[in-house]
C-alpha cells in the first residue's frame, strides 16, 4: 500500500487497557482519548470512557468487519480499545497489516499472558502461550506433551470443560487446571482442579466469563502419549490403509519445510496424514487438501479434528479443478493424482522459496518424475524401508512399498 503525504500523520491509536481500566494508562494514551473524534470498543471499555466526548462505535462481530470501515474515519483522530498488549492476539495484529507502519500507534499493557505467569511463579519462555478465543478448541491439542505449561486466552466459561475433556481424551488426565478470573480487579479470582475431577464437577465451578486459564500438562501413565510429529504412529490415523506411511511421512513432512503462518497444499491428500503433521509443526499455518474419493475426505476430516489441526480444510474434488480456489502455496505436496498437467499449474503458483514435493510408487509416476526432474531440476531420492517382524519364533524384514521423491525449490 502506498502512502500519500496527507495521510502520513498517525490518525489510528490501538491502545491497550489493563482490568482497573483508565487508571492503567499513561497520560499520552488518555490525551489521545481526551481528543479523539471516534472510539471504538467493547461495552467495557465504553463504560470506562462515558466522560470523553467523542462518537462511539461498538466493536463488530468478528471484528475483521471493522477493518474495511474504518477508511472511513482516516482523517480523524481515531482510538481503537482493547485488552491488555494490542499486538499479542488482540486487534492490534490485524489492523497493523492493513495500514501503513507510520499511520498507527500501539499503547500497550501488560498481557493476560504476563499476568498469568506471575501469579503462577512461571518464566514466560518456558511456558506456550495460545488462544482458542474465536477459534476451534481443538486446535490447542499438538501442545499437548508431558509436563508442557500452557497459558491459554479462552472463549467463555465453558472453556476450560472442553479443554479438560481433550486432556482426558488425549491421556492427560492428571492435568492442572487453573482459571485465573479477572485478574487485577478487586473481583480476582483462582479455581483450580485437574483435569478428570474437573468434567465430574464442572457444574460446581463459578467459572468467569473473562478469565485466563493455566494448564499443567501432566500424562495419566496408564494411556499412549504421542510422540511429537512428524512421524505419529501409523495407528494415531483412521484410514482405508492406503495413506502415507510413518518412516516416509516424516522425510515427506520434513521435505514440505514446515514453518510459521505458511500454507500448504495437500494434493491427493488420501487420509490427510501429511498435511496433519505440516500443520502441528507449522503454528498459525493453513493447509488446504484435496481428495477425490468422499470417504477419504471423511476419513482426513476425522484425523484433523482429533489430532488438533482443524485448519485443514479439507474439499472433495479433483485437484487440478480446486487449486484456482487456493491462496498461492509455501509448500505443494502431490501424494496422489500425480501428473504432468497438475504440475505445470501448480509450479507456477508457489511463493518464492516455496517447494513441490511429489511422491511415486508406481513405475509409471517414477517415470514421470524423472521426466519433471530433467525439465525443472530439484532433486530425486529413493526412499526404502522395512520393518521387523516375527514369523513363527524368529524375526526377519518385512520391506514397503519403495517410495521415489521429487523436491523441486523456487
Amino acid at each position: 500500500m502506498q502512502t500519500s503525504k496527507k495521510h502520513a500523520q498517525t490518525w489510528l491509536h490501538i491502545i491497550g487497557v489493563g482490568e482497573l481500566g483508565l487508571k492503567t494508562l499513561y497520560p499520552d494514551a488518555l490525551d489521545i482519548l481526551e481528543n479523539a473524534d471516534v472510539i471504538i470498543g467493547g461495552e467495557r471499555h465504553h463504560n470506562l470512557t462515558k466522560k470523553f466526548k467523542a462518537r462511539r462505535i461498538k466493536w463488530p462481530s468478528p471484528f475483521s468487519t471493522m477493518v474495511g470501515k474504518l477508511g472511513d474515519y482516516r482523517y480523524k483522530k481515531v482510538a481503537v480499545l482493547v485488552t491488555g498488549d494490542p499486538l499479542w492476539y488482540s486487534a492490534g495484529a490485524l489492523l497493523a497489516r492493513e495500514w501503513p507502519r507510520e499511520e498507527i500507534r500501539f499503547y500497550p499493557q501488560l498481557s493476560a499472558f504476563q499476568l498469568a505467569c506471575s501469579k503462577m511463579g512461571w518464566s514466560i519462555p518456558d511456558v506456550d502461550t495460545l488462544t482458542v478465543h474465536g477459534r476451534p478448541v481443538e486446535q490447542i491439542i499438538p501442545w499437548f506433551k508431558p509436563f508442557n505449561k500452557l497459558v491459554v486466552l479462552t472463549a467463555d466459561s465453558n472453556s476450560p470443560c472442553l479443554i479438560a475433556k481433550l486432556l482426558v481424551e488425549q491421556g492427560y488426565s492428571l492435568s492442572t487446571l487453573t482459571v485465573l478470573g479477572d485478574m487485577g480487579s478487586p473481583n480476582e479470582s483462582i479455581i483450580k482442579g485437574d483435569a478428570d475431577s474437573w468434567m465430574q464437577n464442572q457444574g460446581k465451578y463459578n467459572i468467569p466469563d473473562f478469565h485466563t486459564l493455566c494448564i499443567e500438562c501432566i500424562p495419566s501413565g496408564t494411556d499412549e502419549i504421542l510422540p511429537p510429529p512428524p512421524g505419529l504412529p501409523d495407528k494415531s490415523f483412521v484410514s482405508d490403509g492406503n495413506f502415507t506411511k510413518r518412516e516416509v511421512r516424516a522425510l515427506t513432512v520434513s521435505a514440505l519445510n514446515p514453518g510459521k503462518s505458511k500454507i500448504l497444499w495437500d494434493l491427493g491428500c488420501g487420509s490427510g496424514s501429511v498435511g496433519i503433521e505440516w500443520l502441528q509443526l507449522s503454528f498459525n499455518g493453513q493447509a488446504y487438501g484435496v481428495e477425490q474419493k468422499r470417504q477419504r475426505c471423511e476419513l482426513a476430516q476425522t484425523n484433523a479434528k482429533n489430532l488438533g489441526t482443524p485448519r485443514f480444510s479439507i474439499i472433495c474434488g479433483t485437484s487440478s479443478e480446486e487449486i484456482a480456489r487456493f491462496p498461492d502455496p509455501d509448500a505443494i505436496f502431490i501424494g496422489g493424482g500425480l501428473d504432468l498437467e497438475l504440475v505445470e499449474r501448480s509450479l507456477p503458483r508457489l511463493k518464492p522459496y516455496g517447494c513441490l514435493v511429489a511422491n511415486s510408487v508406481t513405475l509409471e509416476s517414477e517415470a514421470l518424475l524423472v521426466e519433471l526432474q530433467k525439465k525443472y531440476g530439484g532433486d530425486l531420492t529413493r526412499i526404502a524401508i522395512s520393518r521387523s517382524k516375527i514369523i513363527g519364533k524368529q524375526t526377519t524384514w518385512e520391506q514397503l512399498l519403495p517410495v521415489t521423491q521429487w523436491k523441486v525449490q523456487t
